[in-house]
């Protein structure tokens, strides 16, 4: 590897085109300086042509200044990912589960737009997967609804995210009869959630499964479009359905006492969270408390 003292000393002799110039800037002699490009045209090959009062560079000497401004903005890059004190630029990145996923997406583009040196990077994950990228360092940042026992992680409480029984907005749901009519709309978590949910809002149920299927959808902000629609009801996180463009076709049934799940901000915990990080975490917070996710 050539020796940075060498380049920093080529690189400003370039810029000054002068050896005395750059002596005096660097605060060295002019034949320490002049050793130093010795040293590297022995590495390099010719990298000056000296003339009376001004030198003019070779192609190597255009390639080895090139490499120089490489190797600086490298060195910004570094420094930049290490700092701190870079809370407006840089890349954030958060994996979350889908319902509080869809409700934050909209805050955190309100973010980069405001500082636009920021570059957030967003997933949606179930728990598993949420956990696993921040133990193996892919994202910084992640909500899961489980609390990690894995000393690796840092975790925080974050929000409280109910679940709720949706319908049709013309629909009843009185009674298992009714939803027996109505249809479940399934989806991924979709089985384990109305399970805990219509266990005590229908205690003697027969369960989930007898209820007749008339959908299935993987996809978050999709899944309460055949609701909408008529075809059946389901059952999903607050979040989801405060993030659904049309909320006047569908329609919550309130009586029975609430399933609340508890959202967990998970880091690692070795190392503290850069400022962007920080700043992220303080606006996603920020948007909740005011009702904004």
């Amino acid at each position: 590897m050539l020796n940075p003292q060498w380049l920093r000393s080529f690189a400003t002799l370039a810029e000054t085109g002068s050896f005395t110039r750059t002596a005096a800037r660097l605060g060295l002699t002019q034949a320490a300086v002049s050793q130093h490009v010795s040293h590297l045209e022995d590495a390099l090959g010719p990298l000056l042509v000296r003339r009376p009062r001004q030198i003019e560079l070779t192609p190597a000497g255009r390639a080895l200044l090139d490499y120089c401004a490489e190797l600086e903005q490298a060195d910004k890059r570094l420094q930049s990912r290490l700092t701190d004190a870079q809370a407006d630029c840089g890349e954030v990145s958060l994996v979350t589960p889908g319902s509080i996923g869809l409700a934050l997406y909209p805050v955190l583009l309100d973010l980069q737009q405001a500082h636009r040196g920021l570059v957030i990077r967003h997933r949606f994950a179930p728990d598993p997967e949420a956990r696993d990228a921040v133990l193996n360092n892919t994202y910084e940042l992640g909500l899961v609804t489980l609390r990690p026992d894995d000393p690796r992680l840092a975790s925080e409480a974050f929000i409280e995210e109910p679940l709720e029984l949706l319908v049709p907005a013309a629909a009843k749901a009185d009674s298992w009869d009714d939803l027996a009519a109505l249809g479940f709309i399934d989806h991924p978590d979709g089985q384990a959630m109305a399970t805990r949910l219509l266990s005590r809002q229908f205690p003697a149920n027969p369960g989930v499964r007898t209820l007749p299927r008339h959908g299935f959808v993987n996809q978050i902000g999709l899944i309460l479009e055949p609701v909408a629609r008529g075809f059946g009801f389901t059952v999903l996180p607050r979040h989801a359905r405060l993030a659904f463009a049309r909320p006047d076709a569908i329609r919550v049934i309130e009586g029975c006492a609430p399933v609340v799940d508890q959202l967990w901000l998970i880091y690692r915990a070795e190392w503290p969270l850069p400022a962007r990080a920080l700043r992220l975490v303080e606006h996603m917070r920020r948007a909740c408390l005011q009702g904004g996710a």
